[in-house]
């Protein structure tokens, strides 16, 4: 599954966003130089770089491998022969550099980083999604690594999941602590509703009369908390004859190993955090060899 095609100006932007935590990575990583490869490496060493896969998994972060190759040495010549979504096989060529033995040297690790994290949250979602049947949407969370969300949140995207929120400032979710220090959902609600009255406003609820509350209310989308699966049949059920219009989001306890399930419930969206937050990285690596100058 490719990743969905977005608008230029929003493509321009997330770019621009990639950019900058690709220069980030890269100062954190070489700070005042590498001095291991100034020793050893001159500058009119060249190379030959392949970047494969040691694994099965979904590709992510190819582009973002290029920018940072690019970052070093614009004179790189990175060569994809993957792109953003394709199957991972063991011993798969992903893309191939020729250029500076330094640029690829230099660039190895932050490069690596990123690809085997952000293929490792692609596989993680296409399994869900898999398993899911089309039966629900999967949903990533805010359970991101800070300074990176974006890049995760693309991520879960090219797996073929979808986004939640991306931060605090576009959506109104009502979490418990909001209802605990309000001093109830109707009054979190009441509050919300008099500063911004024609906003989407999600309510998160862990018992059943929370929801039968929040259905009153006429919401727009009602998160099932952490409930048992016994209860969030019976929630989707009470939903479902209250309102036609109410969107339903399960959340928390959410495996593989139960997601199918869970997806026949009737809900709209399922949302997983362990998608950004405990994505196993897919093994990929870089092997390179001398290059004469002919040869370049």
């Amino acid at each position: 599954m490719k990743e969905k095609s977005v608008k230029p100006k929003q493509a321009d932007k997330q770019t621009r966003q990639f950019m900058s935590i690709v220069k980030r990575a890269l100062r954190e990583d070489i700070g005042r130089g590498d001095i291991t490869t100034d020793a050893i490496i001159s500058e009119t060493d060249r190379a030959l770089g392949v970047i494969f896969a040691k694994e099965e998994g979904v590709l992510c972060g190819v582009d973002i491998a290029q920018c940072v190759f690019e970052q070093i040495d614009e004179t790189i010549d990175f060569q994809k022969q993957l792109s953003d979504g394709s199957h991972l096989s063991p011993g798969g060529t992903i893309a191939i550099l020729i250029g500076k033995a330094s640029t690829c040297l230099k660039g190895e690790r932050t490069a690596l980083n990123f690809l085997q994290h952000l293929s490792g949250i692609a596989t993680a979602t296409r399994q869900f999604v898999d398993a899911a049947k089309g039966n629900v949407k999967i949903l990533d969370t805010r359970k991101t690594t800070p300074g990176i969300r974006i890049m995760q949140k693309y991520a879960v995207r090219v797996g073929g999941g979808s986004n939640h929120r991306s931060g605090l400032y576009d959506m109104v979710m009502i979490k418990d602590n909001h209802i605990q220090i309000a001093g109830g959902i109707s009054e979190a609600v009441k509050r919300v509703r008099n500063r911004k009255r024609k906003q989407f406003i999600e309510v998160e609820v862990q018992t059943m009369e929370e929801l039968k509350e929040a259905i009153g209310l006429e919401v727009n989308r009602i998160m099932l908390d952490n409930m048992r699966e016994s209860q969030i049949a019976k929630a989707v059920d009470l939903v479902r004859r209250s309102s036609s219009n109410l969107e339903i989001e399960i959340s928390g306890g959410v495996e593989l190993q139960n997601i199918d399930e869970l997806a026949e419930y009737g809900a709209d969206f399922v949302s997983i955090g362990a998608l950004t937050h405990s994505a196993r990285a897919i093994d990929i690596a870089l092997k390179m060899k001398p290059l004469g100058p002919k040869a370049i």
